[in-house]
């Protein structure tokens, strides 16, 4: 009876839904049953300074951000950081040396290049002279960490970093850190699709994430996961690409040979306990491609949902380690 008065008496606070901006994106978070002594202020107050704090540390936007000025340097000396930068470095790091250097977060040459980042979108591939010349500047082993004190260290002056790839997932972990923390139990973390779950929702169950159908033309839901403490991440290459010639030219791009990926995978789906890993690993898997992918996901317990195009058909293949998602209520 003493437990059932307690969770009435956690239940009791309305549920609060917290919104807002950042990375360029927006956040959205909810949290059931709201720790007592918390105000929803305070905690909104606690993430945006927390988000501001990770956008001024590793945005390639913001000039005068830390990773920014880490790019512009020239210097193959130790460069000093904050320890959240390492943190991510060595992240992105570890899903490199895994993937064999399919995620690489130097790549931000390339991606300029072909017309995908900050500069000007492209109606043509680049020439193959430009694409070399990009490539010599691209090697996830170029750049050192140290972490006491915490620093990089490039070993080819022209290496520039990006993290994109991972600062939403790391965003939604040290939010999922500020929540933890602060006492809260149950909510779901959503930043620009990158989600973390804690906990039931308000009806008592899972919560329910759907995963979009990879189709540029619209936005339908394909399947839906169940979740209560896991991260997911989704990759594809369905919204941000160009068409030349007949061909389609994603913006996922193999750091091995400086073009976009050519298979038929059109999403990676990864179940993790870290967004930051989940981002970054859907990401490998999806420049892998299905068969290597899949293969690398198997070997090393990935919980990984493919969505492949075949014609006008989607196909989906599973990793064995996300199959618990599968049974525990995926439905198409």
């Amino acid at each position: 009876m003493a437990a059932m008065a307690l969770a009435l008496t956690g239940c009791s606070r309305e549920p609060w839904h917290l919104t807002g901006k950042t990375m360029g994106t927006t956040y959205s978070i909810k949290v059931v049953a709201p720790a007592e002594g918390t105000d929803p202020d305070r905690l909104k107050a606690a993430i945006d300074d927390e988000l501001g704090r990770i956008n001024a540390l590793m945005s390639t936007y913001i000039p005068d951000s830390e990773l920014s000025r880490f790019n512009r340097s020239r210097s193959i000396d130790w460069f000093e950081v904050d320890p959240s930068v390492v943190d991510v470095v060595e992240a992105a790091q570890r899903t490199s040396a895994i993937s064999d250097g399919a995620f690489d977060a130097t790549v931000g040459p390339l991606v300029e290049l072909w017309g995908f980042g900050s500069s000007e979108a492209r109606p043509s591939p680049p020439p193959q002279a430009q694409i070399d010349a990009a490539l010599r500047n691209v090697g996830f082993d170029t750049v050192s960490t140290r972490e006491d004190p915490p620093a990089l260290r490039k070993l080819l002056p022209e290496i520039e970093l990006d993290l994109s790839a991972l600062a939403k997932g790391y965003a939604v972990d040290r939010i999922d850190w500020i929540l933890e923390n602060g006492g809260h139990t149950r909510y779901m973390i959503e930043v620009g699709g990158e989600v973390k779950t804690r906990g039931l929702n308000a009806s008592d169950e899972p919560w329910r994430i759907a995963l979009e159908r990879p189709v540029a033309t619209e936005r339908s839901v394909y399947a839906v996961l169940e979740l209560s403490g896991e991260a997911i991440a989704t990759s594809g290459d369905y919204r941000n690409f160009f068409e030349f010639d007949g061909r389609r030219y994603s913006h996922t791009l193999d750091p091995h040979t400086g073009w976009p990926v050519v298979h038929d995978l059109a999403s990676v789906t990864v179940v993790d306990s870290s967004a930051m890993e989940a981002d970054a690993m859907a990401t490998a898997l999806l420049v892998l491609g299905p068969d290597k992918g899949m293969r690398l996901a198997n070997e090393r317990r990935i919980a990984a949902f493919f969505m492949i195009r075949d014609g006008d058909r989607i196909l989906t293949r599973h990793s064995q380690a996300f199959e618990p998602y599968l049974t525990n209520g995926s439905s198409r």
